[in-house]
Protein backbone atom coordinates (compact mmCIF):
# COMPACT_ATOMS: atom_id res chain seq x y z
CA UNK A 1 0.00 0.00 0.00
CA UNK A 2 0.97 3.90 -0.50
CA UNK A 3 2.01 4.34 2.82
CA UNK A 4 3.91 7.97 2.00
CA UNK A 5 2.19 11.11 3.56
CA UNK A 6 1.44 12.38 0.20
CA UNK A 7 -2.15 12.71 -1.66
CA UNK A 8 -3.09 9.84 -3.20
CA UNK A 9 -3.53 9.37 -7.07
CA UNK A 10 -7.88 9.33 -5.95
CA UNK A 11 -7.46 12.84 -4.33
CA UNK A 12 -5.88 14.31 -7.07
CA UNK A 13 -8.27 13.14 -9.30
CA UNK A 14 -10.95 14.45 -7.40
CA UNK A 15 -9.11 17.38 -6.95
CA UNK A 16 -8.05 17.71 -10.40
CA UNK A 17 -4.61 17.55 -10.21
CA UNK A 18 -5.12 14.19 -12.52
CA UNK A 19 -6.66 13.16 -14.86
CA UNK A 20 -9.29 10.14 -15.04
CA UNK A 21 -11.73 8.86 -17.76
CA UNK A 22 -15.05 9.95 -14.80
CA UNK A 23 -18.24 8.14 -15.08
CA UNK A 24 -19.98 9.80 -12.51
CA UNK A 25 -19.66 12.67 -9.85
CA UNK A 26 -22.12 14.20 -7.41
CA UNK A 27 -20.84 15.79 -3.88
CA UNK A 28 -19.66 13.41 -2.16
CA UNK A 29 -18.40 10.02 -4.69
CA UNK A 30 -17.13 9.83 -7.54
CA UNK A 31 -16.79 7.48 -10.28
CA UNK A 32 -13.80 6.77 -12.39
CA UNK A 33 -12.54 3.74 -15.17
CA UNK A 34 -9.74 1.48 -14.09
CA UNK A 35 -6.98 2.70 -16.23
CA UNK A 36 -5.69 -1.11 -15.45
CA UNK A 37 -8.79 -2.84 -16.19
CA UNK A 38 -9.55 -6.30 -14.90
CA UNK A 39 -12.36 -7.14 -16.79
CA UNK A 40 -14.38 -5.28 -19.85
CA UNK A 41 -16.03 -3.36 -17.78
CA UNK A 42 -13.99 -1.86 -14.28
CA UNK A 43 -15.14 0.88 -12.83
CA UNK A 44 -13.69 2.23 -9.22
CA UNK A 45 -16.30 3.98 -7.35
CA UNK A 46 -15.14 6.10 -4.23
CA UNK A 47 -16.07 8.60 -1.72
CA UNK A 48 -14.64 12.36 -2.16
CA UNK A 49 -14.21 11.77 1.75
CA UNK A 50 -10.34 10.24 2.10
CA UNK A 51 -11.43 7.29 4.52
CA UNK A 52 -8.43 5.24 3.88
CA UNK A 53 -9.73 2.04 4.12
CA UNK A 54 -13.55 -0.27 5.54
CA UNK A 55 -11.63 -0.77 8.42
CA UNK A 56 -12.04 3.61 8.91
CA UNK A 57 -16.09 3.55 8.41
CA UNK A 58 -17.98 4.08 11.83
CA UNK A 59 -21.23 4.69 12.11
CA UNK A 60 -21.74 7.93 11.01
CA UNK A 61 -20.77 6.80 7.44
CA UNK A 62 -23.28 4.38 7.19
CA UNK A 63 -25.53 6.22 5.24
CA UNK A 64 -22.66 6.76 2.61
CA UNK A 65 -21.70 3.34 2.23
CA UNK A 66 -25.77 2.52 1.63
CA UNK A 67 -25.37 5.25 -1.10
CA UNK A 68 -22.05 3.49 -2.14
CA UNK A 69 -23.72 0.65 -3.08
CA UNK A 70 -27.09 1.94 -4.54
CA UNK A 71 -24.54 4.17 -7.28
CA UNK A 72 -22.82 0.76 -8.16
CA UNK A 73 -25.84 -0.50 -8.98
CA UNK A 74 -27.49 2.45 -10.82
CA UNK A 75 -23.64 2.70 -12.65
CA UNK A 76 -23.90 -1.38 -13.35
CA UNK A 77 -27.62 -0.73 -15.55
CA UNK A 78 -26.31 2.46 -17.12
CA UNK A 79 -23.21 0.46 -18.27
CA UNK A 80 -25.96 -2.26 -19.25
CA UNK A 81 -23.76 -5.12 -16.78
CA UNK A 82 -26.58 -5.27 -14.65
CA UNK A 83 -28.84 -7.85 -16.29
CA UNK A 84 -25.93 -10.04 -17.15
CA UNK A 85 -24.15 -9.64 -13.75
CA UNK A 86 -21.27 -7.79 -12.11
CA UNK A 87 -18.76 -8.11 -9.21
CA UNK A 88 -18.35 -5.40 -6.39
CA UNK A 89 -15.07 -5.78 -4.57
CA UNK A 90 -13.49 -4.00 -1.80
CA UNK A 91 -10.23 -4.78 -1.12
CA UNK A 92 -8.85 -3.81 2.28
CA UNK A 93 -5.59 -3.61 3.69
CA UNK A 94 -2.60 -5.48 2.25
CA UNK A 95 -3.36 -9.03 2.88
CA UNK A 96 -6.67 -8.14 1.54
CA UNK A 97 -5.24 -6.69 -1.84
CA UNK A 98 -5.34 -2.78 -1.18
CA UNK A 99 -3.17 -0.42 -3.11
CA UNK A 100 -4.39 2.96 -2.68
CA UNK A 101 -4.92 3.95 0.70
CA UNK A 102 -8.36 5.80 -0.18
CA UNK A 103 -11.59 3.98 0.31
CA UNK A 104 -12.80 2.38 -3.36
CA UNK A 105 -15.20 -0.21 -4.74
CA UNK A 106 -14.23 -1.97 -8.15
CA UNK A 107 -17.65 -2.68 -10.44
CA UNK A 108 -16.37 -6.00 -12.81
CA UNK A 109 -18.73 -7.02 -15.58
CA UNK A 110 -19.19 -7.40 -18.85
CA UNK A 111 -17.98 -11.00 -19.18
CA UNK A 112 -18.15 -13.82 -16.86
CA UNK A 113 -16.28 -12.80 -13.99
CA UNK A 114 -13.38 -15.71 -11.80
CA UNK A 115 -14.97 -16.11 -8.85
CA UNK A 116 -13.04 -16.21 -5.82
CA UNK A 117 -15.10 -17.66 -2.97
Amino acid sequence: MDNSSSESIFTKIINREATADIVYEDEEMIAIKDINPKAPVHILLLPKDPIKNLNDFTQTHTELLGRLMLKAAEIAKKLNIADTGYKIVINTGDHGGQIIDHFHLHILGGQRVKAVV
